[in-house]
């Protein structure tokens, strides 16, 4: 069985930087703090659809 593999997006530029293997029954959307190599900082990345 393959695990399911989303990509987070930078919420300031937009770039999609990681893709992460997430619980297919969760109910809302992923949110981390991760490092932009695009903005240079540490900033939120959301799950994109």
């Amino acid at each position: 069985m393959s695990q399911k593999k989303v990509a987070l997006e930078c919420t300031k530029c937009g770039a999609r930087n990681y893709t992460v293997a997430v619980n297919p029954h969760r109910q809302d959307r992923l949110a981390l703090r991760k490092f932009c190599k695009r903005c240079g900082e540490y900033t939120l990345h959301r799950e994109s659809k």
